[in-house]
């Protein structure tokens, strides 16, 4: 039913979860999944110069690198096809990323963990999976984090 799978992960417990979740469903189905990281774009003046802009992309970009790379590992491990990908926002939203992401691909689900966020944490923080619920329009499955 579902060939083709996507799950953004951002290296937390909870996305650790929905990936195990695509890797279950890839293998019941012999289903493709395309794992992504988007890297959301930093806003921060800084006319001191205490802060090496290009230096802390950089370090973003590296740090998304490794939690792709831990996740193919995982994948191949699993014997689940995988693609992998380092997005960047350019100026949208998280969820609009992968949305987009996934209507360009020709994904049949999206595997997404959710934090669970509730009252004035979720106003703050907002829900990138929220946010994906109400743009995409394909199949979502919600994998809620485990509580502490």
């Amino acid at each position: 039913m579902y060939q083709r799978i996507l799950v953004p992960i951002d290296g937390s417990a909870t996305s650790e979860r929905a990936l195990d979740e695509a890797i279950k469903f890839a293998q019941q189905q012999n289903a493709q999944v395309e794992v992504i990281h988007v890297l959301e774009d930093i806003w921060y003046f800084d006319n001191e110069d205490y802060l090496n802009y290009a230096e802390l992309i950089q370090s973003m970009r590296g740090i998304g690198e490794k939690i792709l790379a831990q996740a193919q590992k995982k994948l191949k491990q699993a014997g689940v096809a995988a693609e992998i990908k380092l997005l960047e926002t350019q100026g949208e939203r998280i969820a609009s990323v992968i949305a987009t992401e996934a209507k360009n691909n020709r994904v049949d689900l999206i595997i997404i963990g959710t934090h669970g966020r509730s009252g004035f944490s979720r106003m703050l923080m907002g829900s990138i999976a929220e946010g994906v619920v109400r743009t995409a329009h394909i199949p979502i499955l919600l994998i809620r984090g485990v509580d502490v």
